[in-house]
């Protein structure tokens, strides 16, 4: 990672996706997993589009790894060349209402280079993260996310977090696309699929009416960079049945994640088994 890092910029996101694509080549259960995912989420499609997507997402991968090595080098001064703002308003709202900020967000595009940016422009925030396996790995990973004043929320201890950020009016970025298992996750639709889904993002909203601001950083070929998209709060759903209403934003929070996917669906993190959790009586998907 550190030497990727030393290289000039076009070099090393080159190198950066052919590692991504050569990994796509040689991991077959990955490829399982992404064809299944995709047929799963598009059951029309042609197989050769869902081919398309998937190699895409190794692409945007391998782009991302790139970038990543190349933190260190990134200062507020030239950050703008690799990413831009977009739609900054709805985060200064947000953030004006003095109760924190919850950044719905998930493993699209360049998911680790939205914080990054956000804390060079003097907005660090907190990321709930679980920690990678490889514990050199997961340290020089923690040393660049944290680099401009962000910091991580363990994710077995994200609540307890989550609520003093929210107490403080801080900021808390949270990746709520990935499996979960029941109490921490509820079933909603994803893509039209009951998918376990974690709840801790609406149960922290509905209780310190926190802002819930989608933000997603992803690749813009025309522009050749990233925007950092911000879209307006999430209005919530307050019925006055809390565990209902827990479940009900859950997911409207999903519904945005899977409209980002549908829009940009070759930057989503296809081998990520989403659906391993079934509902009681059904059928393993995988």
């Amino acid at each position: 990672m550190k030497i990727l890092g030393l290289l000039p910029r076009p070099i090393s996101r080159c190198i950066g996706i052919t590692i991504g694509l050569t990994i796509y080549a040689l991991h077959g259960r990955l490829r399982r997993v992404g064809r299944r995912n995709l047929a799963l989420a598009f059951p029309e499609m042609p197989d050769s589009e869902r081919r398309r997507l998937l190699r895409g997402e190794f692409i945007s991968l391998g782009r991302q790894l790139a970038e990543v090595c190349m933190f260190p080098r990134y200062t507020r001064e030239n950050i703008e060349s690799v990413v831009v703002y977009d739609d900054f308003e709805n985060f200064e709202r947000a953030y004006a209402r003095g109760k924190g900020v919850l950044f719905l967000t998930a493993h699209l595009g360049a998911w680790e280079l939205s914080a990054f940016a956000h804390s060079l422009h003097g907005h660090p925030l907190s990321i709930v993260m679980r920690p990678l396996d490889n514990p050199y790995i997961d340290r020089l990973l923690q040393r660049y996310r944290t680099l401009h004043g962000n910091r991580t929320v363990d994710k077995d201890d994200f609540i307890r977090g989550l609520l003093s950020a929210m107490r403080s009016g801080q900021s808390v970025g949270i990746l709520m696309d990935t499996n979960m298992t029941p109490p921490q996750g509820v079933f909603v639709d994803f893509f039209g699929i009951p998918a376990c889904t974690a709840s801790g993002l609406a149960r922290i909203a509905l209780r310190t009416d926190a802002a819930v601001v989608p933000a997603f950083t992803v690749w813009q070929a025309k522009l050749g960079k990233y925007t950092l998209r911000f879209d307006p709060a999430v209005e919530l759903i307050r019925t006055g049945d809390n565990e209902a209403d827990i479940v009900a934003n859950t997911a409207k929070f999903t519904g945005v994640i899977e409209d980002f996917v549908r829009r940009y669906p070759d930057q989503w993190l296809w081998v990520h088994r989403r659906w391993k959790t079934r509902p009681p009586g059904q059928s393993p998907v995988y």
